[in-house]
């Protein structure tokens, strides 16, 4: 029964302390802002609310959403045609001038899609060519509202459909990075092809998003190392959404990517507010991880987010065997009387 009511225990005190699960789900409100998918603590609707609530219906359907699909297609459309014609073009220097010009020009069509109010800080320390970029991620919207601001070559994995039609055709006129589906895994691939890239100071810098997944802008999880372990400046970013106006968290195993931008179409709009923190290096003796903890820890800082250790795959992978390992281990020293569990608790904690 003591074996029993330990692990109970601890299963119990896990789930009320848990950090990671609720940073998958949207973020709550303090009071409902006129949006039917807010609206789960409201407990009484009067009539006049009903009221405003059906007339900012009509307004974000009837008039918003059918001009906000209009530019979105538009500045799709253009990007696609442009970047593609763009390609045929012999002169290098030519073609990058241009994909530059262009590829603003489409990015701030398509935050007027989505009616984004956007207020960027510090842009003395906007990334420069050779260098690398990351920020915290709450949504796919995070590349259009620094691309707003500015050109960056993105890294990703090569899709199918609408996106790789997209992908196909930026590429061809700005040197961006795709890697196939089998040639994500393989870390020495990646990182020379990120290598090769921030040692030409002709080209742009690189935007990576180090968390991997999407995080609700509550908090800032576990950056991948990857990025860290090439040799070359980091531009730190810290990107923070006002929920108030529409939730721009993408919950990617609950909604697809089209039904996700009609939700923000469909929002009253997109406001945030981005800082461009001062450029950082790798000190000496510090390695990739150490980095990558001191790069996370300055962005929650300055975007007011909680900085939290867990890796923001756990969202979606199951628990990793080497820790269960672990607890199984610690338990086996109670059992052989080599630790009390007083202070398996401690070490869990």
């Amino acid at each position: 029964m003591a074996d029993i009511f330990f692990f109970c225990r601890r299963g119990v005190e896990s789930i009320l302390d848990d950090e990671v699960t609720k940073r998958f789900s949207s973020q709550e409100l303090d009071s409902w802002n006129l949006l039917t998918r807010s609206n789960y603590n409201v407990r009484h609707i009067s009539l006049r609310l009903t009221v405003i609530w059906g007339l900012g219906v009509l307004v974000r359907y009837g008039v918003l959403l059918p001009l906000r699909v209009t530019l979105a297609v538009t500045g799709i459309g253009l990007l696609v045609v442009l970047t593609t014609l763009l390609g045929f073009l012999p002169n290098r220097e030519l073609r990058f001038s241009l994909s530059e010009k262009i590829h603003l020009m489409c990015h701030r069509i398509c935050v007027r899609a989505l009616t984004a109010i956007i207020t960027y800080h510090n842009r003395e320390n906007k990334p420069k060519n050779g260098g690398i970029c990351v920020s915290n991620h709450t949504t796919p919207i995070d590349v259009i509202i620094l691309a707003n601001d500015g050109c960056y070559s993105m890294v990703g994995q090569v899709h199918g459909g609408l996106m790789g039609m997209i992908q196909r055709a930026m590429v061809k006129s700005s040197p961006h990075i795709w890697f196939e589906r089998s040639e994500v895994k393989d870390r020495h691939l990646v990182a020379k092809r990120l290598s090769d890239h921030v040692a030409d100071k002709t080209k742009q810098p690189i935007l990576i998003f180090p968390e991997g997944t999407c995080i609700n802008n509550t908090s800032v999880m576990m950056f991948k190392k990857g990025s860290f372990e090439i040799a070359c400046t980091v531009y730190p970013v810290a990107i923070k959404y006002d929920p108030r106006f529409g939730d721009a968290f993408w919950n990617s195993s609950k909604f697809g990517m089209v039904y996700y931008l009609l939700r923000m179409m469909s929002s009253w709009a997109v406001v945030c507010s981005v800082w461009y923190l001062p450029p950082m290096n790798r000190e000496e003796g510090e390695d990739a991880v150490q980095f990558a903890n001191r790069v996370k820890a300055a962005i929650a800082a300055q975007g007011g987010l909680v900085d939290l250790i867990w890796d923001g795959g756990l969202k979606r992978a199951k628990v990793k065997d080497a820790f269960k390992e672990e607890q199984q281990n610690l338990y086996s020293k109670v059992l052989l009387g080599e630790q009390d569990e007083r202070d398996l608790g401690d070490d869990q904690h």
